[in-house]
């Protein structure tokens, strides 16, 4: 054994633990997230190191240096490839692969009590939690993905779903309750862990793509979690503090996403929001969508005094954050004042669009969230909208037979004019018709979000 193992491991855990904690505050703002994400990646990395040199860790070491290798090549391979509107798919993949392994441990360590091995009735407890909520933040987090990577239908239902989710949870706990008291054995901790993966398949494939955002989110809350359980399981400081941290932070996250929706979170996870997306679109409107074409949209944003521009995931899709900043960019030079207006739940991923913009260059001080900026759109000569679609919809604050009624939008529709670049007349994501475009101030550019960017950045310059 290495001279002082017994203190350089726990210290090496400790420092990672801190690393950790220290790199997701850093996350909370632009200007350091770089830094943040840079000591998280270093403190895994020493966790991951000094785990070689555990007193606990008798061998594998082939099986361990392959798992990273293997690990470290597909996240190299998928962080280079993955386009950045993507990367709601990928946190729900990465996030249910946090889960998977937790649920893992529970099992390896589970089965070596069939083994003879044996647990307080605590550690049992802790294994057979964080194998629940692993086992579901990883089932949950795949149909998340294959929901927002297009694979399948955003919502499916049946007579009576909710009654059949109960029970596969509730079989799932009392499952949970013999192996505490009784012990696991093989066919017990498999129908354990199978139910426990249905659950979490059930509850999601409900869910309305407009929700996601908070999905996501609750997967990550739920992954860490279990993470911490399993930490407390194998005696592993940084995976407790870690995963306590993880957890706390995502369930913070998703409260501030659900109050941003103002919908409790039972409503996110068991209401029939987002059926729309699978029946038809939802709400009646009245009037007509009134197009423009991108010269006269040019004109009217090169001789406003000021302009909010409104990115959503149709920005995203046609990747025009850099074509919206050059735009950005040429208004500014002609005096007009441009700032950006960000929803907490725009896009498929809490942040998404504040990457996107961080992406293009935008400066930090142009990006305005809801609250700070709400008040500024009656004074707005122009509201540019890109691709969003619920998170401005009038109906919020009109229509109380809409289910997103109450929701707080940014109200665009306050705007002296409002233009909104969208690829056809459908439905955005959640498939709710947005009665913004029949307003009489709203116009239609209809496009490709970066083909209309630049169709509006060739109008401005014909102008000088």
């Amino acid at each position: 054994m290495i001279p002082g193992i017994d203190f350089i491991v726990p210290a090496a855990y400790f420092l990672a633990a801190v690393m950790f904690i220290y790199g997701l505050k850093a996350m909370g703002s632009p200007v350091t997230a770089h830094r943040g994400i840079l000591f998280a990646g270093i403190a895994m990395l020493i966790a991951v190191l000094v785990t070689f040199v555990h007193p606990m860790v008798h061998g594998n070491y082939g099986l361990m240096i392959a798992a990273i290798a293997i690990g470290s090549i597909a996240a190299w391979w998928t962080g280079k490839r993955v386009a950045m509107t993507d990367m709601p798919q990928m946190i729900a993949l990465y996030n249910g692969m946090g889960g998977g392994a937790a649920a893992a441990i529970a099992t390896v360590e589970l089965l070596k009590v069939i083994g003879g091995h044996e647990l307080d009735t605590t550690t049992t407890v802790m294994a057979v939690a964080g194998g629940i909520i692993g086992a579901i933040a990883f089932s949950g987090s795949l149909i998340a993905f294959a929901k927002l990577q297009g694979w399948m239908r955003k919502t499916w239902r049946f007579g009576g779903q909710q009654i059949v989710n109960m029970l596969f949870f509730a079989a799932t706990i009392v499952m949970g309750v013999m192996i505490i008291i009784n012990g696991p054995d093989p066919l017990l901790l498999t129908l354990f862990l199978v139910t426990a993966l249905i659950a979490g398949i059930l509850i999601t494939v409900p869910i309305g793509g407009a929700d996601m955002p908070v999905v996501i989110s609750l997967y990550n809350a739920l992954t860490g979690l279990a993470v911490g359980f399993e930490g407390y399981v194998l005696q592993n400081p940084a995976m407790m503090i870690a995963g306590i941290v993880v957890g706390a932070a995502g369930t913070m996250l998703t409260q501030l996403m659900a109050k941003a929706m103002n919908r409790p979170l039972s409503n996110v996870l068991f209401s029939g929001f987002g059926k729309a997306d699978e029946d038809g679109p939802a709400g009646d409107v009245s009037g007509d969508m009134k197009s423009i074409d991108a010269t006269d949209a040019a004109i009217q944003m090169a001789y406003a005094d000021k302009v909010i521009i409104v990115p959503g995931y149709g920005m995203a899709v046609g990747q025009a954050q850099h074509k919206i900043w050059e735009l950005t960019e040429l208004l500014t030079q002609r005096g007009v004042k441009v700032v950006f207006a960000i929803h907490p739940v725009a896009g498929r991923m809490p942040g998404h669009m504040n990457v996107l913009l961080a992406e293009a260059g935008v400066p930090y001080d142009l990006i305005y969230d809801l609250e700070d900026i709400n008040a500024q759109f009656p004074t707005t000569d122009v509201a540019l909208v890109i691709g969003a679609n619920d998170v401005v919809n009038p109906a919020a604050r009109k229509d109380p037979s809409s289910p997103i009624f109450g929701m707080p939008i940014l109200d665009v529709d306050k705007a002296r004019n409002t233009i909104v670049i969208k690829r056809g007349q459908g439905t955005g994501f959640s498939g709710i018709e947005n009665l913004l475009f029949f307003e009489d101030n709203t116009r239609m550019l209809y496009g490709d979000a970066q083909k209309m960017a630049q169709a509006l950045i060739s109008g401005v310059k014909s102008l000088d």
